[in-house]
């Protein structure tokens, strides 16, 4: 019987990224997808993750697991830190897009940049490095950098605008640092303009998805 992975998303764009990174890493994986905007939106007029946004993401995720997910990756940053909490309360695997993106950055750098389209984002982000560095026994430096209003931008359709306003952020960012995380999934697609010399652009999706192709082996390993 074919292993069953729900992605929770809080865009409808990264629908199409998660799909097809997760043929590439996954093959023969059924997944599905669960879309809820307000938990960002939520999130964003608050300014943090509240109580009831995390109740909310908590039903989400027992809702995927009743759905048939035997693992549940949630893949918006702004709401990551509930996942913690979820790993309290249910026995079933469960994902942070952002994680193995971070664990990457302690290991190559100690000046790390974080880049952000969200002011939400940019701090679960950087605790979630100094939470990383601190287990790993690491001494890092890391550098915020958000391009404001280019979330909107996305949002509203402006794609475009979304790429060049992060673009010139990151072209400046990769100059000040050791390596660059990308603090939303949404902004991975930017990070294929940059190749070549120069400090690298990390962003969570295919880290991600490798993971959980790590763990789904696992997994499938220790039931057979």
């Amino acid at each position: 019987m074919a292993f069953t992975l729900a992605f929770i998303h809080t865009g409808h764009v990264l629908i199409p990224v998660f799909s097809q990174l997760a043929k590439a890493y996954l093959p023969g994986t059924h997944v599905f997808h669960m879309l809820d905007e307000s938990l960002i939106r939520n999130t964003i007029a608050t300014g943090e993750l509240s109580k009831a946004t995390v109740r909310r993401l908590l039903l989400t995720i027992e809702s995927a697991h009743a759905g048939g997910a035997a693992a549940v990756m949630v893949t918006c940053s702004s709401i990551g830190e509930g996942v913690v909490i979820a790993r309290m309360l249910f026995d079933f695997p469960i994902l942070r897009v952002d994680e193995a993106m971070a664990e990457a950055a302690v290991e190559i750098g100690g000046r790390i940049g974080v880049a952000a389209t969200l002011e939400t984002t940019l701090q679960p982000t950087v605790s979630l490095l100094r939470e990383t560095a601190s287990r790993a026994g690491r001494s890092i430096e890391i550098v915020p950098r958000l391009s404001a209003g280019a979330f909107e931008c996305l949002i509203a359709g402006d794609a475009q605008r979304h790429d060049l306003m992060l673009g010139e952020s990151l072209a400046q960012l990769r100059k000040e640092v050791d390596v660059v995380v990308l603090a939303q999934a949404s902004m991975a697609r930017v990070a294929a303009q940059f190749s070549g010399d120069g400090p690298r652009i990390l962003s969570s999706p295919e880290l991600a998805l490798r993971r959980a192709r790590d763990l789904l082996a696992s997994e499938i390993g220790g039931a057979s």
